[in-house]
């Protein structure tokens, strides 16, 4: 029934009215009636508070409560009123009991976003909450109750977490940013911040907490200070592209870098400048490639210019010896002479061209070579041939020492005598008059090596990285008597890439001449490498007819083998892949096996090994055929099982060498039967 005598439950909105029209005959805190003093207090002052309050009351901690806290509450308001506070918040006791505990104790309490999982609707609901407990005395000064102020702080709470999460989401961002960034702050210009592009910059020093001078001392002097201390005293920021600047290394030298960056001011909530922001790029690798391309593009005009001057040069003759002509007629003498320097102007000419279609061939990949096995004494000997004529005029000693025994390569008989003569000729070329010129052929274990000393002018420390580039030519005289492109060496860099081979040039500098060393992989001699592996003495049988694969996607390629095979008086058995050829060399064994390595359905290796594991084949020679002639390759094949290994195209000395070979064997065996 409601009850109007008791002021302290005057007003109080919602809870007020219920309050006094509460039946309390069931609340363990029985009448309002006989609430004592301090209750009533308490609960007037609660009532009249726009702030979530309460107060547990009694032994059993009666819960008296407002408006606010109603909301709180949820769907356990307002059934609440007047019930145990342990039982209203029996999920939470767990964390509220120890508390209350201290509280009832007579000591207050303050918990700051503390959070409650919750059942105000019947579902559970994590809650944040701020909240302090006080406890409450009687008349007599006892702890008879607790009076809470509380707050829900769940948007507060999850708010901030958000923007934690977001603060860590743009830190790792900041981290992971492939450019360079940096916080700076303070007119000392402290670095807050780094991430790891601008530490792996700096060489991964530490800097957080350093002013940029301590972190950075060996920039000083470079005007990055004086940039940082305007941008901070203007506040206008500062844009850098492809700046230089020179860091130290752990080894104390100074590396030079190039960055592209900006300066950025930040400012405070009043507006003024209380730190700058770093961002930029790394651009070094950039501005080097543009560097470089500079100077590429110098040497390509410097090589215009000079070809120009070189085109030029014998059509001065050739135009005064036509003029010659037309006023000479009658002296056959003259007339020889005048058509003499006609054709030497012409055929340098005609060099100049060649030298110039053979680098435009090499370039666009279209150079083809013949390969043959070489004798690279009897190559040198060529190329000595057509310089030689140079270095007797020039009264120049040369020492020839060949290789004991062959020199076997597999090369392009052309080309490198083209290689060789270049060599030799810049050799004479540089070399003074009554110089002296060694050309050495000496056998390596897997490679012919061919050096071509002088004791002439010698290669610059400068010039000598660049020796094979193209568009790169030494120093000459303004006469420029000894003439050419400058293309040579780069021609001989690149047929030795062809190869397999390589060339490489040393000098102690000018004045001491200089060293060319070319070296190429080793071919062995036939009669060697296809020795039977028994030494008797057996006589050879090279008319015995033999059966004999090959094995060839290429069509044209496999049938012109084996009519050039068949015109050797022996049988042949073609297959354009590897199944077809382990099936036919189960039906009819062969005794020898061209394999080419690039088959469609397994490569060459597989098929080989494959081969040896089949009774009919196991011990049938094997012959790897491959546009590949590296040591590498030759060894991969072996370990495949191949017993020899040429490099397309071969040729008839090649496949007749390894049948004869093949017949020596079988001649053996037959013998020792």
């Amino acid at each position: 029934m409601q009850n109007t005598r008791l002021p302290f439950l005057e007003g109080g909105g919602e809870m007020g009215r219920l309050m006094r029209a509460h039946n309390w005959s069931t609340s363990p805190l029985g009448s309002p009636d006989d609430w004592p003093a301090s209750l009533r207090t308490v609960v007037g002052l609660l009532l009249n508070s726009k702030f979530p309050m309460f107060v547990a009351w009694g032994p059993a901690l009666g819960l008296l409560y407002n408006d606010p806290y109603a909301e709180i509450l949820g769907d356990k308001h307002p059934g609440a009123l007047g019930l145990s506070f342990r039982d209203i918040w029996a999920e939470t006791w767990k964390d509220m009991g120890p508390l209350l505990e201290r509280v009832l104790a007579g000591e207050a309490t303050y918990s700051e976003n503390l959070p409650f999982t919750l059942l105000p609707d019947g579902h559970a609901e994590k809650k944040w909450f701020t909240f302090s407990y006080s406890p409450v005395c009687d008349e007599s000064g006892m702890v008879v109750g607790l009076y809470c102020c509380c707050t829900e702080t769940t948007a507060q709470v999850l708010a901030a977490r958000k923007g934690k999460q977001e603060h860590e989401r743009l830190r790792q961002l900041f981290e992971q940013a492939p450019g360079i960034m940096a916080v700076l702050r303070e007119p000392s210009h402290i670095f807050e911040l780094a991430n790891t592009a601008y530490l792996e910059l700096v060489g991964y020093r530490t800097v957080i907490g350093k002013t940029v001078r301590e972190a950075l001392p060996e920039i000083e002097g470079q005007g990055f200070f004086e940039l940082l201390d305007r941008v901070y005293k203007t506040g206008e920021p500062f844009v850098g592209r492809g700046v230089s600047v020179k860091l130290q290394r752990p080894s104390g030298e100074l590396e030079e870098r190039f960055v592209d960056f900006i300066y950025q001011p930040t400012r405070d909530d009043e507006d003024n400048v209380n730190g700058i922001f770093i961002e930029g790029s790394d651009v070094t690798q950039a501005v080097k490639t543009g560097l470089e391309l500079r100077a590429a593009n110098r040497h390509k005009d410097e090589f215009v210019a000079m070809l120009a001057h070189e085109l030029r040069n014998p059509l001065a003759p050739i135009s005064t010896a036509a003029e010659l002509l037309k006023l000479t007629t009658s002296d056959p003498v003259r007339i020889r002479e005048v058509g003499e320097v006609i054709s030497r102007q012409v055929n340098h000419m005609t060099a100049l061209v060649d030298d110039l279609l053979d680098m435009s061939r090499i370039t666009r990949g279209l150079l083809i070579l013949n390969k043959e096995a070489l004798n690279l004494n009897r190559i040198v000997a060529e190329a000595i041939e057509q310089v030689n004529a140079l270095i007797e005029l020039k009264h120049q000693h040369l020492a020839i020492i060949p290789a004991v025994g062959p020199a076997l390569v597999n090369g392009d008989k052309t080309r490198l005598t083209q290689v060789f003569a270049n060599l030799i000729n810049n050799a004479a070329k540089y070399t003074p008059e009554y110089g002296h010129i060694t050309v050495r052929v000496e056998l390596q274990q897997r490679d012919v090596e061919v050096t071509i000393h002088d004791d002439g002018i010698g290669i610059s420390a400068e010039l000598l990285p660049r020796i094979f580039d193209l568009f790169v030519q030494a120093e000459r005289t303004l006469d420029r008597s000894q003439g050419g492109l400058g293309l040579g060496l780069s021609l001989t860099k690149k047929l030795m890439d062809l190869h397999g081979g390589a060339v490489a040039a040393r000098s102690e500098g000018i004045g001491w001449g200089s060293e060319f060393t070319v070296r190429l992989p080793r071919l062995c001699e036939p009669a060697l490498e296809f020795q039977s592996r028994d030494d008797g003495s057996t006589a050879l049988n090279t008319n015995e007819a033999m059966h004999l694969m090959i094995v060839d996607d290429n069509a044209d390629a496999a049938n012109l083998l084996s009519l050039l095979v068949e015109e050797l008086g022996h049988t042949t058995t073609v297959a354009l892949n590897a199944s077809i050829a382990l099936e036919r060399a189960h039906e009819h064994p062969p005794q020898m096996l061209f394999l080419d390595i690039g088959l469609p359905d397994m490569d060459g290796y597989e098929l080989a090994r494959r081969l040896r594991t089949m009774p009919e084949t196991e011990e049938a020679v094997l012959v790897a055929v491959t546009g590949y002639g590296q040591w590498e390759d030759k060894e991969r094949a072996r370990a495949a099982g191949f017993d020899h290994h040429l490099v397309k195209p071969i040729n008839l000395t090649e496949i007749t060498a390894l049948i004869v070979s093949l017949g020596h064997e079988t001649s053996i065996k037959n013998a020792s039967r």
